[in-house]
């Protein structure tokens, strides 16, 4: 468990690749919250899936479309969008793009 004086250094070598195109860096996080840091190559198209933690999507920089039970969101650099555990959601990024993700509780499977 990630300690709440913890620094977690945004450093390339602690992140993983889950799927091609997507680069995945755990931060801080205890088990009611987790913040997780995503780079998307352009092109890059996840899979739809639904999990049952709230989601916060956060975009800083580039462009994802996301979509949430059907419904598609364009969504640029300083747009935030929730996510209601349980909703099956995708995303997709037509540029290179960096998006926060905050999730409560925290995802175990990504600890």
């Amino acid at each position: 468990m990630s300690a709440a004086d913890e620094v977690i250094k945004s450093d390339d070598s602690k992140t993983v690749s889950p799927e091609p195109g997507l680069r995945r860096q755990v931060m801080s996080y205890n088990k009611s919250v987790m913040l997780v840091r995503n780079k998307m190559e352009a092109s890059w198209v996840g899979g739809a899936h639904s999990h049952p933690h709230d989601q916060v999507v956060f975009v800083v920089s580039g462009a994802i479309q996301l979509t949430v039970a059907g419904v598609a969101h364009a969504l640029s650099a300083g747009d935030s969008l929730l996510v209601a555990g349980g909703t099956e959601h995708q995303a997709t990024a037509g540029q290179p793009s960096v998006v926060l993700d905050i999730f409560t509780p925290y995802r175990e499977d990504y600890a």
